[in-house]
This record gives structure tokens, sequence and C-alpha cells, in this order.
């Protein structure tokens, strides 16, 4: 897990994070030791219904993205942080409207959890994101949607 935070007191934040870790058997890490794990890309999200994805994947490749993935009745357009506006805005002023974009740390490579080792993830995701100073986690797990919602049910 790679974690940011903004803070007024690094002691206090450093303090929390590294109890987080501590109560799920983790370690906190010195900083920047799991950033080759990640890449920055810029992805911007649009609703699938009732959009032309062949049209969207032109569109997104002729302005200069990466790819275009489509999942879920959702397409995610992938560029380089650089690219990111550009696209943008040539896909906005083309008739596409985004749901969300933003510039994010991607992981290179992912590691499937299932189980108590999904949940325990899951649990230190959510303390952490819970804490005052922390801006964004970002992680390189993959758990099976059955298991999301198999831990969502409760059972």
């Amino acid at each position: 897990m790679l974690v940011e935070a903004l803070t007024d007191n690094r002691n206090r934040t450093v303090s929390e994070v590294r109890h987080v870790f501590s109560k799920a058997g983790g370690s906190l890490g010195d900083p920047g030791c799991v950033s080759y794990l990640f890449e920055k890309k810029g992805l911007i999200v649009f609703g699938g219904e009732g959009l032309d994805g062949d049209a969207l994947m032109e569109a997104a490749l002729e302005a200069g993205a990466d790819d275009v993935l489509e999942a879920d009745q959702t397409f995610t357009v992938v560029t380089a942080p650089g690219d990111f506006e550009p696209v943008r805005e040539s896909l906005t002023s083309g008739g596409f409207v985004p749901v969300s974009a933003e510039i994010t740390l991607q992981p290179t490579s992912t590691v499937r959890l299932v189980g108590k080792e999904a949940e325990a993830m899951l649990k230190v995701a959510d303390a952490l994101e819970d804490l005052d100073d922390i801006q964004a986690v970002h992680a390189n797990f993959d758990i099976p949607d059955e298991v999301m919602a198999e831990l969502a049910s409760g059972d």
C-alpha cells in the first residue's frame, strides 16, 4: 500500500498510520519504499449506457490516449500524466462527458487476495482512509468480485 498524507504534524500522522498497520500485523516502511510498484496515470471515466464505445475509443486514441478499457458499462480512458488535460479537453469538446477524471497512481502488478487476507486488507484500507490527514490510499491488491460481494454481505 502507498499512502499519501498532508499534515501539519508529521509525528502524529506517522504514529496514526503506524498504529493502523501494526494492528493488522503489518509495518510502516520508509518513505517511497513501495513507489516502484505504482505509476502515475490519468484516468478519465465515462458511463457506458448510450455511449458509442467505438467513437470514444477512436476520439481518445486520436487525442493521444494510451488505452481505452471497457468494464461493467463504463469506459476508462488511460493517459500519461502530461497528456491528461489535452485528452480530457479534446474528448469533452467532442461531446463526451466524463463521470470522473483524475491523475492517480496505478499498480504495475497486483496480488490476488481472498478470504481472511482480503478482509484484513480492506479493513486496513478503510482505517487508513478514515484518518484525517490521509489524502489517498493506493494498493496493488486484487480482490475478485465474488469475494467482495461475500464480504459485503457479511457471510
